[in-house]
């Protein structure tokens, strides 16, 4: 599996994006009308070949906006894996007690899982048919539109983990390995998933809440100007870590990352 997406949440995406383009150069690639079935508007970010997606509650009734209110304001919201068939995927997780949410077949398949079966982590297992290399970075990914090439940043080159935050982080690693088929290894902040590409990291909680996404590992060519601009801008820095729409992005040197 490949760590292909990871969503935040917030009142307002619009500062939020903002601040993404300012620190990390980012662009936006599409903005998905689908999402509206959700309740939802987003922007698609591409960082490399991984995604950096920013939704919106727009209706009361959005999961999203209760999402909001739990976590105390803006927050980490969902993870999205791909691999080669999200069917077989479905049914294997399906199968072992999860529960779906959405669904969709076609040329892009998904499942999304219901949050309570992943410690509080909106989770999707996705694949696209009919592509040559599903793993190749440039590979289609209809989330992000067309012509999300052409959007792609040189500040930041990849997303290559996420870090969940638990009460109980050795037992959600071990029932995430389970659902995802992936053996769960210690690393130096706890347990941790290390897939074909991306980790998923569990960690002991950071806020009262104790779910969800809090970390991201993004890449970047030249932390010192990343971390510049942040200070610019008035974006909150600590150490080699930037705070944005409540999540903390860890810098990771292209040595370090992908």
């Amino acid at each position: 599996m490949w760590l292909r997406q990871v969503a935040l949440v917030a009142h307002d995406l619009k500062p939020v994006v903002e601040q993404l383009g300012q620190v990390f150069g980012l662009k936006v690639a599409y903005e998905d009308p689908a999402v509206g079935v959700f309740g939802l508007i987003n922007a698609v970010m591409p960082a490399g070949g991984e995604f950096l997606e920013v939704v919106q509650p727009v209706k009361d009734d959005a999961s999203a906006l209760r999402y909001l209110r739990r976590r105390g304001g803006d927050a980490g919201y969902m993870v999205i894996l791909q691999t080669a068939d999200a069917a077989v995927e479905r049914a294997r997780i399906l199968g072992l007690g999860a529960r779906k949410i959405a669904e969709h077949d076609g040329s892009y398949v998904f499942t999304h899982f219901h949050p309570g079966d992943f410690g509080g982590v909106l989770t999707s297992v996705d694949s696209v048919t009919g592509v040559e290399n599903w793993f190749d970075r440039d590979s289609d990914w209809p989330p992000a539109g067309r012509d999300w090439y052409g959007a792609r940043s040189a500040g930041a080159t990849g997303l290559v983990g996420v870090s969940i935050q638990s009460r109980t982080p050795d037992a959600l690693a071990r029932r995430w390995g389970e659902l995802l088929g992936v053996p769960v290894k210690a690393g130096e902040r706890g347990p941790e998933l290390d897939l074909a590409r991306g980790v998923i990291r569990f960690i002991a909680p950071v806020d009262e809440d104790a779910s969800g996404v809090v970390g991201v590992d993004i890449v970047v060519p030249d932390a010192a100007r990343v971390l510049d601009m942040a200070l610019r801008h008035n974006v909150p820095v600590k150490n080699d870590t930037i705070k944005i729409c409540g999540v903390d992005f860890n810098l990771m040197t292209p040595s370090r990352g992908e």
